[in-house]
């Protein structure tokens, strides 16, 4: 009996220990901020530690990830779902810009297994500007349930604020705690205000990375497995001049 009781303190601590390291890595998209009319856009989409520069090769990612949605919502609320092609370290999409405005770029997938007690839900998303037009320049473009937007996300330039908002379940995320990493792997807690907005100054030029967690207290059954946490992550990509 005690064999048995202390293999089962071992597996369980075991989970507890595993689980944060299976999900502590995100997917992100990356691509450029400006993009030109008629002309392919490439979106690029990583799987690991933006922080550390850690990227976890393609046919290396857990579980079912690699079946992620991409789409594109057009400036005019058009959609269009990307197919993605695995390269060595990165999945590779293009679109094609047919109008002027901000087009959105939408990463979303939940993962098929339960870990732990825990399912997860990815998210990302980019902004790209085709033109001088701002039509699609607003944060309910993305229809992912945790986002993060910018509206001057193609004109960010070093030592001056940029501030974004965080939204959640179609509103505003009032006092959350986001996470803002640099190209070289700065990294900053902030906390939103009563207006889901947050502001930083940035002192490199390059790609930053924006994440926002948050973590549900919701059981049920996925995929045959029970849960009682719902764990979602958004990711977005801001280019700094």
């Amino acid at each position: 009996m005690k064999s048995n009781f202390f293999k089962t303190i071992i597996v369980t601590l075991l989970l507890f220990v595993a689980a944060p390291s299976v999900f502590a890595h995100a997917l992100w998209i990356e691509t450029k901020a400006t993009g030109t009319k008629g002309k392919q856009q490439e979106i690029s989409v990583y799987f690991g530690e933006f922080s550390d520069n850690d990227i976890t090769k393609a046919d290396k990612w857990f579980s079912d990830l690699k079946d992620f949605t991409l789409v594109v919502i057009s400036p005019s609320k058009k959609e269009i779902k990307l197919k993605s092609t695995a390269l060595e370290n990165k999945y590779q999409a293009f679109f094609t810009p047919e109008e002027d405005g901000v087009y959105t770029v939408i990463m979303q997938h939940t993962v098929k297994d339960v870990y732990g007690t825990m399912k997860l839900d990815y998210n990302s998303s980019a902004n790209v500007v085709v033109g001088n037009k701002s039509a699609g320049n607003e944060a309910t473009a993305n229809h992912n349930k945790i986002a993060v937007f910018a509206e001057n996300a193609s004109s960010l330039t070093k030592n001056t604020k940029v501030t974004a908002v965080a939204t959640y379940n179609a509103a505003v995320a009032k006092e959350q705690k986001v996470k803002v990493i640099a190209p070289n792997g700065w990294e900053k807690e902030l906390w939103t205000n009563e207006n889901g907005e947050f502001s930083f100054t940035p002192i490199w030029a390059g790609n930053y990375m924006v994440e926002f967690s948050q973590t549900e207290k919701a059981s049920g059954e996925h995929n045959g497995k029970n849960y009682t946490e719902i764990w979602k992550m958004a990711t977005y990509q801001l280019t700094v001049k």
